[in-house]
């Protein structure tokens, strides 16, 4: 299992921090889409480090076309030189027709024929086969020798694809190389739900089992070395799961666990604008079925334990401030036998 980490928000810092996370022995870094564009951050990244991978967790497919993606995927796996990992998202459908003022109409079929769209672009530029593909949703048919770049050395990048429910799991299966589970999920539900979708979707491709398809995502870990911050962790952990707990879609995940009654009461806490109350609704069984908490040891084997026979790659994941350093003492607990 790897371990993985995010880019700061501040871009200014992009640099200094791939650099960091590389030195203290991550796996791979992350960049999401929310103040900024992921790829250009991606690319500081990329050119700071030499071992470690890049990706976008997320980049919204649903903001662009599969020739605008498959050109950024494509350049950045050359800079990166191979360590560049494509992760979209299809976001929800008023930040896509309001916020992007793009199309928005049945997202798992529309997703399916990006990446189909995306990868017969790619299939065009290294193996020089004809671009011809016509779908529902788009249409690309024209590529001339001026606007077809150099075959790439590593090959286009693998494509990985974020989602909550059942029809877009299956999508990932079927048509991508990576599905990135939410933060509000339990190793229950993965494999309970999660894997069954996915390998559902493998099936409708063709090929059995999970063997070369990678499931990363966010972990939430509790870490302190004393009680007063394992207790401040805990308090901020709670409330993050509370907020994810007050989404309707995120609903199932409560009810496999019999918690499906929390959903409607914060949903209505949230709606009041109780935020500070939301996380005292998150008990003590309900953050352990979600998060690794303990020292610094006991949380590096709790991760292990819960994930490493089901997930390909983690990103440790933090809503409280704490020392940088004792993430470290995390990652050599995890990786120790």
């Amino acid at each position: 299992m790897k371990i993985d980490s995010t880019l700061p928000m501040d871009i200014a810092a992009t640099k200094e921090a791939a650099r960091s996370a590389e030195q203290a022995g991550y796996d791979g870094l992350w960049a999401g889409e929310t103040k900024h564009e992921p790829f250009l951050q991606l690319l500081q990244a990329a050119e700071a480090t030499e071992r470690i991978s890049v990706g976008s967790a997320v980049a919204i497919a649903f903001a662009r076309t599969p020739m605008t993606l498959a050109g950024a995927g494509w350049d950045l796996a050359e800079y990166a030189r191979g360590r560049f990992i494509l992760g979209l998202g299809s976001q929800v459908k008023p930040h896509v027709e309001r916020r992007f003022s793009m199309p928005w109409s049945k997202p798992a079929a529309r997703m399916r024929e990006f990446v189909l769209a995306m990868r017969a672009i790619w299939a065009c530029w290294q193996h020089g086969e004809k671009l011809d593909f016509e779908g529902e949703f788009y249409t690309h048919t024209l590529m001339s020798p001026f606007f077809t770049p150099t075959r790439l050395e590593w090959g286009p990048p693998p494509v990985y694809l974020a989602g909550v429910g059942s029809r877009m799991t299956e999508v990932a299966g079927e048509v991508c190389d990576g599905f990135f589970f939410h933060a509000f999920t339990t190793d229950r539900y993965l494999r309970e739900v999660t894997l069954p979708a996915l390998l559902r979707g493998r099936s409708k491709a063709g090929v059995e089992g999970l063997d070369g398809f990678t499931l990363a995502g966010p972990a939430f870990a509790c870490v302190g070395r004393d009680d007063a911050e394992l207790v401040a962790a805990m308090k901020a952990t709670k409330e993050r799961i509370a907020f994810y707990a007050s989404t309707p879609a995120y609903r199932p995940v409560l009810d496999l666990h019999g918690w499906g009654e929390l959903q409607p009461e914060l949903t209505k806490m949230s709606r009041d604008g109780r935020w500070s109350e939301m996380g005292a609704a998150i008990d003590d069984e309900i953050l352990h079925a979600f998060a690794a908490v303990g020292d610094p040891s006991q949380v590096g084997k709790g991760l292990r334990g819960r994930w490493d026979s089901v997930a390909s790659r983690i990103t440790l994941y933090a809503t409280y401030t704490s020392d940088p350093a004792i993430w470290l003492e995390v990652i050599d607990a995890a990786r120790s036998e």
